[in-house]
């Protein structure tokens, strides 16, 4: 195919972690990688074909990057659509579509997509200001979500009781019920543009208490056969309603009535899917490349149990970069340790994750723990 043995370019807007283990299966496919992001030092910049730094959200550096790429992709959803938009009416393929990367931009226009698409979701309330979420006192507890630019834990506000209220953002957003659910699951959906579709099996988050950012990953999830498959077909009904190519992360809360609910949608690659690559047939990245390429689907079974630990920056460290315990890691079977390529480390930033494989389910936790114990980020400072 001309794809895979042409001057085929592939640009990726963002060149954080997502991208850096895109590019690694890009390679695969032979497929030259262009990235663009505003840090001279982003974990692709080493490794693409051809780095250009440059604003994300400025319409003319997106739109000149884009215009040398034959298709353009994302790994943050922070990007400026209407230079994506111009790409497409120019001829250059983009995938998710523009539109798709604006309603998750807006965490207020992807709830109204739910309620509107019969999407099971958690009860909510639109508000403008600080005062509106004070309005709602009645709806404690609750969470409150700022409309835009919330990302990785930021933007978000656990309200549990009426003296916390003070702490709502004095921002348009949302105010959602405060779930009381059993666990956190994550399925990731792939779609190409002839509609075929392909879900990975559902897995399991533990996010950390104060960072609210993913701690733990267990591949499968814990849960019953018929919630597994509801999580499926919902999952796959939010691709398909949103008519997107690509590669959908949904994040879902199981009730402790065995409901499940939508949370949130990301549209690329996601932090719930990194141990696909050690772990299932295909890996998240290689099925984002085959969905947005118009290939056939990859097979996504899970080749054995799996865990995934966030490597995080240690609370109390900032600076260059020190890895404590990587040697101990390294000495239990079925560990696998990806480093971000990130040169400097400041408090919950994400550095690196660890893929820890095993057929037993017990011992599977056992090394996560102790992955997560033992191989700790700090700084030389």
């Amino acid at each position: 195919m001309k794809v895979f043995y042409g001057n085929y370019k592939l640009g990726i807007v963002g060149g954080g972690q997502l991208g850096r283990m895109l590019i690694q299966s890009a390679i695969d496919l032979n497929i030259d990688v262009h990235v663009l992001d505003p840090a001279p030092d982003a974990p692709c910049q080493a490794i693409a074909h051809q780095f250009t730094r440059g604003s994300l959200t400025d319409f003319d550096t997106v739109y000149q990057f884009g215009k040398a790429c034959d298709l353009v992709t994302i790994e943050i959803e922070n990007v400026n659509t209407e230079a994506l938009k111009r790409l497409r009416d120019e001829g250059v393929t983009v995938y998710p579509q523009p539109e798709i990367i604006e309603l998750v931009q807006d965490k207020v226009v992807q709830k109204r997509f739910y309620k509107e698409h019969n999407i099971p979701t958690s009860p909510f309330y639109e508000v403008a200001n600080r005062q509106e979420v004070l309005n709602h006192a009645d709806f404690i507890p609750m969470v409150n979500k700022l409309a835009r630019e919330g990302y990785d834990g930021r933007g978000v506000q656990l309200i549990r009781k009426p003296e916390e209220l003070s702490m709502a953002f004095d921002k348009p957003g949302l105010i959602e019920k405060l779930i009381d659910f059993d666990r956190e699951i994550s399925v990731i959906v792939a779609r190409n543009a002839k509609g075929e579709i392909a879900s990975f099996p559902a897995v399991e988050l533990s996010f950390h208490p104060t960072a609210n950012l993913v701690e733990f990953l267990f591949a499968p999830a814990d849960i019953s056969e018929k919630i597994a498959t509801e999580a499926k077909r919902i999952a796959e009904d939010v691709i398909n309603k949103l008519n997107m190519t690509g590669l959908l992360a949904v994040e879902m809360f199981v009730t402790k009535q065995g409901e499940v609910l939508v949370n949130e949608i990301a549209p690329r690659p996601h932090n719930s899917g990194h141990q696909s690559i050690e772990a299932n047939m295909t890996s998240q990245y290689e099925q984002h490349l085959r969905a947005i390429l118009n290939m056939p689907l990859g097979s996504t079974k899970a080749l054995i149990p799996s865990a995934m630990v966030n490597l995080l920056g240690e609370e109390g460290y900032s600076g260059e970069v020190r890895c404590d315990g990587i040697e101990e890691v390294l000495r239990t079977e079925g560990v696998h340790i990806h480093l971000y390529g990130k040169k400097e480390t400041k408090p919950f930033r994400k550095m690196g994750h660890v893929t820890i494989t095993d057929p037993d389910p017990e011992q599977l936790k056992i090394k996560a723990r102790f992955v997560k114990d033992t191989l700790k980020i700090k700084s030389n400072d």
